[in-house]
C-alpha cells in the first residue's frame, strides 16, 4: 500500500488497478471513501481502462478480430508498477504486455498519478502510445463516496449539487448494461439531486449532455461537502447499489455499448483516438 499526504488528507493507494483506497480527512477524521464491503461491492474507486462500461457478448471488435474483454476493461484487476512516489505524490504504470495484447491489440503505457494540491487530490490519466498506429481507448474513474458522512446520519439527508442548474436526462441501460436509445428526465429540487434509496434501482444514472464539470454531495444537516471536479471528462455516471451506504461520482471519456449496436472499437461512442508518437492527459479532482 502506498500512502501519501499532507496537513489536511491522508491517502492510500493500492497497486491492483493504482486504486484509491482511502481519503481521510484528518480535520474531521472522516474516511470519505467506501471501503469495499464485499458482500455488497467489493472495490473503492476502480480506475477504468481501456473500456468503460461492458461490451456486447464481453467482446472488443478490433479490425474485423474478437477479443474478450471484461466490464470496465482489465486495468482494475491488474497490478500496477509503483514508478515514483514521494510525500504527497504517486505514480503508477500498467504497460502493455503479451496478457494485455490478447485482450487488447494496442501497445501502450496507462500511468495513474495521484498528488495533493492544498485541499484537493489530483487524479490524473495518461495514456501513451507506444504502438506503430493510431490506438483506441476509453477511461474513467469510478470512485465511491461514503453517504452518510458520519454515523447517526440518515441517506435522504444528502443531495448531489451540480454546478449548474441542468436539466437532467439519464440515458438508459439495458438489465445487461448497455444503452436501449431512451431517455428519461431525472427530477431535481431546485437543482438538487436528492439521494433515495430507489435512485439506482434502474442501474446508474448516466449523463452525456452535463454542462457542469463540477458535482458536490451536500447535506440538509451540516456544511461538510465533498466536490469532484471533472475539467476533461464529457461523460458523467452517478450509482450506488441499491441500499448501500455510498454514491459513486463517475467521470468518463467512454461508455457502454448500446444494443444491437456491436461495432468496431473505431466506431465506438465517446471513443478516444490517440495518434502514433501521442500522449493523452486528463484529470479529476477531489477536494472537501
Amino acid at each position: 500500500m502506498t500512502i501519501i499526504e499532507n496537513d489536511l488528507f491522508k491517502v492510500a493507494i493500492r497497486s491492483q488497478g493504482g486504486e484509491l483506497t482511502s481519503f481521510y480527512n484528518k480535520t474531521t477524521g472522516i474516511e470519505h471513501l467506501w471501503q469495499a464491503d464485499a458482500n455488497i461491492w467489493p472495490w473503492h474507486a476502480p480506475n477504468l481502462f481501456p473500456i468503460v462500461g461492458g461490451l456486447i457478448n464481453n467482446e472488443l471488435l478490433v479490425d474485423g478480430q474478437t477479443y474478450e474483454l471484461p466490464r470496465h476493461g482489465f486495468n482494475r484487476t491488474s497490478e500496477l508498477l509503483l514508478i515514483h512516489s514521494d510525500e504527497q505524490s504517486a505514480w503508477f504504470s500498467l504497460p502493455y504486455c503479451e496478457k494485455t495484447l490478447a485482450k487488447y491489440p494496442y501497445k501502450f503505457d496507462f500511468q495513474i498519478h495521484y498528488d495533493l494540491i492544498d485541499d484537493a487530490l489530483r487524479i490524473t490519466y495518461k495514456v501513451i502510445n507506444l504502438d506503430k498506429k493510431t490506438i483506441y481507448f476509453s477511461v474513467g474513474g469510478h470512485p465511491a463516496f461514503n453517504v452518510p458522512f458520519t454515523k447517526g446520519e440518515k441517506y435522504e439527508d444528502y443531495y448531489l449539487e451540480f454546478e449548474v442548474d441542468e436539466k437532467l436526462e439519464t440515458h438508459q441501460l439495458s438489465a445487461d448494461g448497455f444503452f436501449n436509445g431512451q431517455t428519461l428526465p431525472v427530477p431535481t429540487d431546485k437543482g438538487k439531486l436528492f439521494l433515495t434509496r430507489e435512485l439506482f434501482d434502474k442501474d446508474a444514472l448516466v449523463f452525456k449532455n452535463l454542462r457542469s464539470r463540477v458535482v458536490t454531495i451536500k447535506s440538509t444537516q451540516h456544511d461538510k461537502t465533498l466536490t469532484v471536479e471533472f475539467p476533461h471528462f464529457n461523460y458523467l455516471g452517478i450509482w450506488a447499489k441499491p441500499g448501500a451506504d455510498f454514491v459513486c461520482i463517475e467521470p468518463w471519456l467512454g461508455c457502454a455499448d448500446t444494443e444491437d449496436k456491436h461495432v468496431d472499437i473505431t466506431q465506438k461512442e465517446a471513443i478516444q483516438k490517440l495518434h502514433m508518437g501521442h500522449v493523452f492527459e486528463g484529470a479529476f479532482f477531489i477536494s472537501v
